[in-house]
Order: C-alpha cells, then sequence, then structure tokens
C-alpha cells in the first residue's frame, strides 16, 4: 500500500498528500515539496502512515502522487521567512493596479513561490474577470512571472483569518482540512433560529461549525421520545418542551406546572410502548419516568410533591407535632435578691414616698455602704443615699411625700396628691411654689420669713436722709422671673 503524509501549505484550503520518499519526515516538520506550480514550503500535520489504494484514488483523484524533496533546514526556513515578507509588501502595489484597472475583484494576498521565480496573487470574485492587462501591469511592477488565482468566500476566510461568534478563531483558519457542504437542515435539526445573522459566519456563509454536531443531534433525536409527547410519571402526566443534546436529557413540565430535567437513559418504555414498536416496524421510545428516577433528583419541590403523594397514599404517616416545640416561652431576665429579700422575689421601688428604714431597700438600685460604727447599721445612711441617687425623682415628688421646700413637714403630709395638668407636679396644690419660683434665701429673710438672727436690718428708703439713691437691679433669665416686682423685690406671684 502507497505511504503518505499530509501537509500544509499557507494559501491551500485543504491539506495535501505527498510521498515521504524516505526523508523521514514526521508530524511537525518543515518540508519542501515539488507541486505542478513549482517547490513550495509546507508544515507537515500527521506522520507518514499507508493508506488502501481506493482511499488515495478517492482523495488525489487522476492527479499523481508527487513527493517530498527535503525536509527544511534553517537557510529553507530563512529563504521562506523573506519570501512571506515581500508577499506582504506586494500588496499595494497589487490593490493599486486592481483599483486603476477598474475590475470588479478583492485583493487577497502575494504568494511567492519557493524558487522565486514566480508570484500568485489570489483575489476574490463574484463572476469571471478579464484581467489579462493587470498581470502584464504586474509583471513590470514585480519583475517575475504573475499567476491569477480566483478563489470563493470560503477560502478567503481561511487565508485572511478572524474570529466567530463564539469569540474563537475561525475553524477554516485553525484546524479545518476542508469544507464539507452545510444546508439549513442542519440549524433546524439542531432546533436553532433560522436568522441569517445568527447562523452565518465571517465569510457570510452558513457556519462550518453546524456540521459538526449533526450526527449527534440525530442520533440522540432518533432515540428519546418526541416533543410534545406525554409521558407517565409518579406525579401524573408530563410533557415534553426541551431537549439537551449535549447532556442527552430531557426537559419535562408536570401538570403542576412545575419542570424537571431528566436523562434519557433512566427513562423506561411501557408494554405498549414495545407493542407500538412492533407494529409500526420502528425503534421503541421510552415514555416513563420511574419512582427511583425522581428521588434521585435533587429538586426540594419534587420531593414535597412525592412526600404529599406517600401521605394521601397512606404510606407515609402524618408527622406529630409536639406543641411546646412551637410555642416556647420566652427566657425571663433574672434580677439578683437584695440581702433582705428572698431570691424569688422583685423587689421593685415604690412610685413615690421614700423606703422605710427597717427594710432592706432595693438590692439592684441600691448600693451597698459600709457600716460604720455609731450609724445604727447603715440605717440612717440609707435615705440620703437614695435620695442622693434617686434626686431627680424625689424631686418631682416633693409635694406628693409631703415635705415643703425647707424640709420641714406640711400640711397633709403622709397623703398622696394627683398630678393635674397646670398644677407644676402638684406643688401649687401643696402650697409650694416651683423650685424655679421659690424667692432666694436673702429675700425670704427680708419678707420676714426666715430666723430672727438671720435677719438683717431694713434698708434706708430712697427719700431718707443721706441714703444714696436706690438701684434698681435689673434680674435675667429664669424660670422665677415675673412680670413686675412688688416692694422688696419679691416676685409679682407671691
Amino acid at each position: 500500500m502507497p505511504t503518505v503524509i499530509p501537509v500544509k501549505f499557507a494559501y491551500a484550503a485543504r491539506d495535501l498528500w505527498f510521498d515521504p520518499a524516505g526523508t523521514g519526515a514526521q508530524e511537525g516538520d518543515h518540508v519542501i515539496c515539488a507541486t505542478e506550480r513549482g517547490q513550495e514550503i509546507g508544515l507537515a500535520t500527521a506522520d507518514a502512515r499507508e493508506v488502501a489504494p481506493e482511499e488515495l484514488s478517492s482523495t488525489i483523484g487522476h492527479a499523481q502522487l508527487r513527493g517530498v524533496v527535503r525536509i527544511a533546514t534553517d537557510e529553507d526556513l530563512e529563504r521562506g521567512d523573506e519570501l512571506a515578507r515581500r508577499g506582504e509588501e506586494s500588496m499595494p502595489a497589487f490593490r493599486r493596479h486592481v483599483a486603476e484597472s477598474g475590475l470588479d475583484m478583492k485583493p487577497v494576498g502575494v504568494e511567492y513561490l519557493f524558487d522565486g521565480e514566480k508570484a500568485v496573487c489570489y483575489f476574490a470574485a463574484e463572476e469571471r474577470v478579464d484581467f489579462r492587462q493587470l498581470v502584464r501591469d504586474l509583471s513590470r511592477e514585480f519583475h517575475v512571472r504573475i499567476d491569477m488565482r480566483q478563489i470563493g468566500v470560503r477560502e478567503e476566510a481561511a487565508i485572511v483569518g478572524g474570529y466567530g461568534h463564539c469569540g474563537q478563531e475561525l475553524c477554516c483558519r485553525r484546524f479545518a482540512t476542508g469544507f464539507d457542504p452545510v444546508s439549513i437542515r442542519m440549524a433546524k435539526e439542531q432546533d436553532l433560529p433560522l436568522n441569517s445573522t445568527k447562523i452565518s459566519g465571517a465569510c457570510g456563509r452558513l457556519m462550518c461549525c453546524l456540521r459538526y454536531e449533526f450526527e449527534a443531534y440525530r442520533d440522540f433525536k432518533s432515540r428519546a421520545p418526541k416533543k410534545n409527547a406525554v409521558i407517565d410519571t409518579p406525579l401524573g402526566k408530563a410533557k415534553i418542551i426541551e431537549y439537551d443534546t449535549p447532556k442527552e436529557q430531557l426537559c419535562l413540565r408536570l401538570e403542576s406546572g412545575k419542570q424537571i430535567r431528566v436523562a434519557l437513559a433512566d427513562m423506561t418504555a411501557s408494554e405498549a410502548a414495545h407493542k407500538k414498536s412492533e407494529e409500526l416496524g420502528c425503534p421503541c421510545r421510552p415514555d416513563t419516568v420511574t419512582r427511583e428516577v425522581l428521588d434521585r433528583l435533587e429538586s426540594p419541590d419534587v420531593q414535597m410533591a412525592l412526600a404529599e403523594l406517600d401521605r394521601k397514599n397512606g404510606v407515609l404517616a402524618e408527622p406529630e407535632v409536639d406543641a411546646s416545640d412551637i410555642f416556647v416561652e420566652p427566657k425571663r431576665k433574672r434580677r439578683r435578691a437584695s440581702s433582705g429579700a428572698p431570691s424569688g422575689e422583685k423587689n421593685e421601688r415604690p412610685a413615690t414616698g421614700p423606703a422605710p428604714s427597717g427594710e432592706g431597700g432595693s438590692g439592684a438600685t441600691r448600693r451597698r455602704r459600709k457600716r460604720r460604727p455609731g450609724d445604727g447599721g447603715g440605717e440612717a445612711a440609707a435615705a440620703p443615699a437614695e435620695t442622693q441617687q434617686n434626686g431627680a425623682r424625689r424631686r418631682h415628688h416633693q409635694a406628693a411625700e409631703g415635705t415643703s421646700a425647707e424640709g420641714a413637714p406640711s400640711q397633709g403630709q403622709g397623703a398622696t396628691r394627683r398630678r393635674r395638668p397646670g398644677d407644676k407636679g402638684g406643688q401649687a396644690a401643696a402650697g409650694t411654689a416651683p423650685r424655679g419660683m421659690q424667692p432666694s434665701r436673702k429675700r425670704r429673710t427680708q419678707q420676714g420669713g426666715g430666723e430672727p438672727s438671720q435677719q438683717q436690718p431694713p434698708k434706708q428708703q430712697p427719700g431718707a436722709e443721706g441714703a444714696a439713691p436706690k438701684r434698681r437691679r435689673r434680674r435675667r433669665g429664669g424660670r422665677g422671673r415675673g412680670g413686675s416686682a412688688g416692694e422688696g423685690g419679691a416676685p409679682a406671684g407671691e
């Protein structure tokens, strides 16, 4: 059997077969091959292998199998790079001559053969073009023989390169070895939208990748139930609404509206399906989903539906719910018991009135005082400490406790008075002015309300002989400021 090695060229659409001819070329080697156009440099894409004569004739047809001249050396690689640069530098001149000639063609590239005696100009055109005059102009420009080669849009995309809708380099540029026919039926079989902008490639034709998965889709659909078919499940009837061919799964919609995905291999065929396939002579398609398949699904909705089905069938008993697990009494914060009260009682301060001297006091709010000899076990100091700690509260309740501003007991001592709007916290009814309205100690002495020993001699009247004129003192701010002052400077309200 003949031995061949595939070689890839820069401006060739597919790999070409050559005879290794004992050169020992392997995959990845650059080789110099003899072609019908002359010597060219290419890349071996696979190792040499033997092929059948029938396969060889179907591949190359009636053409003669040419051989590999040699494996490229370092000098050959440098010359190949130089020829590639010359081809890129010749592109502007090629475009200029095409524009001057007015021909309907698109320049694609210029390739210099390895021997340097010929340059091949590639162009794309919709129809045949008369380029005889263009060949003469290019020959005078490049000083070599010119060969014009018309290519299609697919070959143009493979030569120029680019990126597809998937974000990857074009398949025809990266790894494709040939152009297989692609039809619109392949897009329909894969359930793709028949939109030309979505199924067309950079070349404007149908994407080559539509053919890659066509066989897999066709095989899966030949084994799976058809769309909109009704499937039996433990939860009732289900309808097939979608295929997931890469994973070989089917999307089912239950009667409740929930959607589940089941693998095709997990489905089974009923006796009716076997009987129908025998009558029609077609392959049997599964039409049943068992309980074991649904139990393996990680769907909370499906598990709850199965549990509800078991309760209805009496397989699973109703769970007993303990009321104590639902209604839990909240934990209350415990207060430290005082030294004089039992541990279970709560020591609360009354709303009004001081604590009795005989009691132990409030254990949480009252501070412990160190006993000193002669203080009666600390009972005498309990009331001042409590008054100092709760001074603000006791000031508001002075009238209710029946004490005057000077500490002397007033009438109705021990009686509780109610606070009414406008009575200044019950102090007006008790005969005691509010704290802010009480006169100072000096004014009370002048009015005669103080002790005789603390009274000062009366001041001289303004009209008295030798007396200086009385200066009127102006008071600022304070709650006790009145609208007018009487004799002696007392507020008008007194």
